[in-house]
């Protein structure tokens, strides 16, 4: 089994986090931005599509520097389209990420994998709602949540705005949102296109409990 790096002395805890789409940069971003004390890492540094053999690369080195913890989060809904349209008797893109995700449960203790479906609008709007209904593209999912958040936009300008941010604005429904993200349950390989948002085991943390819950 293979080892990751012991962490040194740490007195802060740092933490990673491999992401690819824009608005889980942005989200990140804002994390970072009002839980000062936390470390946090956000690779890519920009918005880049990248294969999730080439991410679970990524998520491996970072696991090997000195982080206390690297999250890997990723979004169902393309890695399910493209799947449909692999060809009969090719491996999918969601076998390749189910396979990749089991070996980083064995073999990188310091490493977790945070899988939402469709994607992160779908956390967003569990500040909101209490809900287990599958949208099975991310618009629908952005269409519902403008229900509540009626002024939302997918863009870099009003995730990231100067005291109004993505997450600030949220705050004081994140405990709603990491209940009601728990409610839904881990991926579960018996169900594997089933309406899940992982973000509870970011927020329920132990070390990072302490920070923003300050």
């Amino acid at each position: 089994m293979r080892q990751s790096r012991k962490i040194r002395n740490q007195v802060v805890p740092t933490y990673s986090f491999v992401v690819d789409g824009e608005t889980e940069i942005w989200y990140l971003q804002m994390l970072k931005r009002n839980e000062r004390q936390l470390k946090i890492n956000i690779e890519p540094k920009l918005p880049q599509r990248k294969s999730i053999d080439e991410q679970f690369k990524l998520v491996t080195d970072l696991s090997e520097r000195e982080y206390s913890k690297v999250f890997w989060i990723v979004d169902l809904d393309t890695i399910i389209k493209e799947s449909r349209e692999t060809p009969k008797g090719k491996k999918t893109p969601l076998q390749t990420l189910i396979e990749l995700r089991s070996k980083l449960q064995k073999d990188y203790k310091n490493v977790t994998v945070i899988i939402n479906n469709p994607c992160l609008e779908f956390w967003l709007l569990l500040h909101f709602e209490k809900t287990s209904k599958l949208f099975d593209t991310c618009a629908k999912a952005e269409t519902e949540l403008k229900k509540n958040l009626k002024d939302y936009e997918k863009t870099q300008k009003y995730f990231t705005k100067q005291d109004n941010d993505i997450y600030l604005k949220l705050r004081p429904l994140l405990k709603i949102a990491i209940s009601n993200s728990s409610n839904l349950g881990e991926f579960d390989l018996d169900e594997q296109t089933k309406a899940i948002c992982e973000m509870f085991l970011l927020f329920e943390d132990d070390e990072l409990k302490k920070y923003y819950e300050k």
